[in-house]
């Protein structure tokens, strides 16, 4: 009798120290997970038409919190018109270029740059009406020093810096890098 009190207690003893180990286990995850979110990652929700189709309202995006911006980049950044609020927008003037983009090509410091993200329906659909999906403009000086200048991919409905401007770099805080949601569209960028 002994030795049945014995076991059960062991066995109490051994559910007892999985269920702590368990919640240990797991309050070590959550740490380290709030940590890499705290300082090195970000989770973000698009919202808006702007990045259209690359993303939709509703798409959930990895953003690297530390990078150094390079033309094409998908970055969200801090709204300069409108506080408080966030927006997603792509990386087209590093410090330094001059923009133009003239019969819906771009240019930058006077060289043809492929734009194969713009290849989508809402382009096509503009030239079908006879309009340019990209008005027509020409930067009045280069970009400057930790300054950028970024526009959306739906370019005839994206507020962007050919409306409020330049954005400093302090103002970009995360580079896309990975589409979770929704789940058939996973992607790396």
């Amino acid at each position: 009798m002994a030795e049945k009190t014995k076991k059960k207690n062991e066995d109490e003893e051994s559910v007892g120290r999985f269920v702590l180990d368990i919640i240990i286990m797991f309050a070590v995850l959550m740490g380290i997970y709030y940590f890499v979110f705290s300082f090195f990652l970000s989770n973000e929700t698009v919202s808006g038409p702007s990045m259209q189709p690359t993303f939709e309202n509703g798409d959930r995006l990895i953003t690297v919190r530390h990078f150094d911006p390079k033309r094409n980049d998908i970055v969200i950044l801090k709204a300069p018109d409108q506080k408080g609020a966030l927006y997603i927008k792509r990386v087209i003037g590093t410090p330094g270029d001059m923009v133009t983009s003239k019969d819906d090509k771009l240019y930058i410091n006077d060289k043809q740059i492929a734009e194969p993200y713009l290849n989508n329906r809402y382009e096509k659909q503009a030239h079908k009406l006879g309009e340019l999906y990209t008005n027509n403009f020409t930067l009045k000086e280069r970009v400057p020093k930790n300054e950028y200048f970024v526009m959306g991919d739906h370019r005839d409905v994206s507020k962007d810096s050919r409306y409020f401007g330049f954005v400093k770099r302090k103002a970009l805080i995360g580079r896309v890098v990975f589409r979770y949601w929704p789940f058939n569209q996973w992607k790396t960028f």
